[in-house]
């Protein structure tokens, strides 16, 4: 799991191959990569992709969720 969540401080680790970050909830949005066709955590500027479950711990922990849902009967869709 590339994400650690403190419930009582609200800090975040973003931890990748070779990056470990760590944040305030609120410092971390969560967006929407369509080429990869899931969630990035975007901290420092530093971008890690990251399951559904740990961007919705993420939001939980105060982050900003800036997701958009990708559907496949939208015209243009990379789906």
């Amino acid at each position: 799991m590339p994400i650690e969540v403190d419930p009582t401080t609200r800090r975040c680790t973003l931890i990748g191959d070779e990056l470990r970050l760590e944040g305030a909830g609120p410092d971390i949005e969560i967006v929407t990569d369509e080429q990869l066709r899931m969630s990035v955590a975007i901290l420092a500027g530093q971008r890690l992709p990251i399951t559904e479950a740990e961007a919705d711990a993420l939001t939980v922990a105060g982050a900003v969720d800036s997701r958009r849902h990708l559907k496949s009967s939208a015209p243009g869709s990379v789906i």
